[in-house]
Formats: C-alpha cells, sequence, structure tokens
C-alpha cells in the first residue's frame, strides 16, 4: 500500500482516538496488524504523530494555557497548583516508563495484548461507571495533591498497549471523586508533558536512522500523519468533552468490548 496513503490512515486512527478512552496506541497497533502493515516499521510513526494530537489540546485550550503562562509569571496561586498538578501525575509514569521502557517495547509488538485489554479495560470502565460518585471537585487546580498522585499511578496502566491513557487517567480520577468534565480535562492537560516525553524518547532512540533517511518511513510520511492527527483531533475533542458531559463513558466501554472481541476474531484468521 502506498506509504502517503497508510501516514493519512494511520493519522486519522490516531487523531479519532488518542484522547477517547479506547486506547489510540492499541488501534495503531491493530491497524499496522490486520492491514498487513510491518509494526516495526511504523513504530517511530506511531509514537511521533501523537504529537499533532497534542497541538490540538494546545490550540483548544490555549486561553487556558496563556491564563497559566500569565499567572506563573505573577506567581498566582492557582495557576501555580494547576502546574503543579499536572507535573506530580506525571511523575510516576516518567520514572516507570524510563524503568521499564524494553518491556513496554515488547508489549507493543502483541496485537492480542491489545485486544484483550481492549476487552478488560471496557468492562472496569463499565464498573467505574457504576460505583463511583461524582464529588465536588472541579478544576484541575483544585484537585488535592494525593489525588494527582492517584491518578498519575492509574496512567501507568496504559502502559499495556490497549488499556488507553486517557481511559486510566479517566477513569481513575473518577474513581476518587472527581467530577466528571474535570476528570476529562486533567486527561487533555496530563496527555501534553506525557506524551512530548514518550516522542522525544522515540525521537532519540530513531535519530540516526531519521537523519541518515535509511529508513523505510521518514520525515515526510511523519509530517503528513502529524497534520492529518492534529486536524481530526481538534474536531474530536470538541465533540468529546460536550458527549461526556451529557453521555458518559458507557457507550465507550461497549465498543472496547466490541472491538477487542473482533480484534480477536480477525487475529485469529490472519
Amino acid at each position: 500500500m502506498d506509504l502517503t496513503f497508510t501516514a493519512i490512515l494511520l493519522g486519522i486512527v490516531e487523531g479519532l482516538t488518542e484522547f477517547l478512552p479506547v486506547s489510540s496506541t492499541g488501534h495503531l497497533i491493530l491497524a499496522t496488524q490486520l492491514f498487513g502493515y510491518d509494526a516495526a516499521q511504523w513504530a517511530t510513526f506511531n509514537i511521533v504523530i501523537q504529537l499533532g494530537a497534542i497541538l490540538a489540546v494546545i490550540v483548544q485550550f490555549w486561553r487556558t494555557f496563556w491564563a497559566v503562562g500569565m499567572g506563573l509569571l505573577k506567581l498566582n496561586p492557582t495557576s501555580i497548583r494547576f502546574v503543579r498538578n499536572v507535573l506530580v501525575a506525571f511523575l510516576p509514569s516518567a520514572v516507570i516508563g524510563l524503568a521499564l521502557k524494553d518491556y513496554i517495547e515488547g508489549l507493543l509488538g502483541q496485537p492480542n495484548v491489545v485486544a484483550w485489554a481492549l476487552i478488560i479495560g471496557g468492562i472496569a470502565i463499565i464498573g467505574i461507571e457504576k460505583v463511583a460518585k461524582q464529588g465536588p471537585l472541579t478544576g484541575v487546580s483544585e484537585l488535592p495533591l494525593m489525588k494527582c498522585v492517584g491518578v498519575g499511578v492509574a496512567q501507568c496502566l496504559a502502559m499495556v498497549p490497549g488499556v488507553s491513557r486517557s481511559g486510566a487517567t479517566i477513569m481513575g480520577a473518577l474513581a476518587m471523586g472527581v467530577e466528571r468534565r474535570t476528570a476529562a480535562e486533567f486527561s487533555f492537560f496530563l496527555a501534553v508533558p506525557t506524551m512530548m516525553g514518550a516522542t522525544a524518547l522515540e525521537l532519540w532512540g530513531a535519530r540516526e536512522e531519521l537523519a541518515a533517511g535509511t529508513g523505510p518511513v521518514g520525515w515526510y510520511e511523519i509530517a503528513i500523519g502529524f497534520f492529518v492527527s492534529f486536524v481530526v483531533a481538534l474536531v474530536v475533542i470538541k465533540a468529546f468533552m460536550a458527549f461526556v458531559s451529557r453521555s458518559g463513558f458507557a457507550p465507550f466501554a461497549w465498543y472496547r468490548i466490541v472491538a477487542g472481541a473482533l480484534a480477536l476474531f480477525l487475529l485469529a484468521r490472519v
């Protein structure tokens, strides 16, 4: 299949799934397997185009980022708490991610792990939605420090492909009594340092191949995937916030269960 078309297709998959609790990495792994792509060939591409989705978060919430930045210059307590909370939640995944990097990379080549993680994660979302009680905690800057640590630990579950980074952080926050919209927003903001760190690490590891242009997938394909994922994610973020405020997360849970079961069936036939 043409590399440009493949880059566009994977960019759409990334933009559609990055901020939904359905696992973008898992969908990209399944797409490479089910459509017959070489997973190793597209591994760096799949990580780097996440920056397109991150740029969508920055554009969508630019007023928040601007207010926080200006507040930091004035030593505003609310802005300081906002940055503190995001960084504290980021640290567990940074430490554990570096320690388990080789093991995690091994899991990325196992589509069956993704399929089972989709199913189990869907069941977990349904259970948490039923028992979690939304408290009065609204606004990222208002979250207590220990709840931010808890969300950060929950995010580490997403190192298993198919779990979903956004799903793990949102469900972790809901389980601790955080209001639904705030939980979703916290997941978006936490994605910025988390995914930027993961992308920087991946680019550093592939620096020689990309610089030499010897790899089958180069900067041209990465640029296309980046742009497509940015545009699609920009649309998805706004729609997702409106949807979960009305309908919750159960529809995504059922999608995960069906998608995981279908993936197991198709993988058995590949």
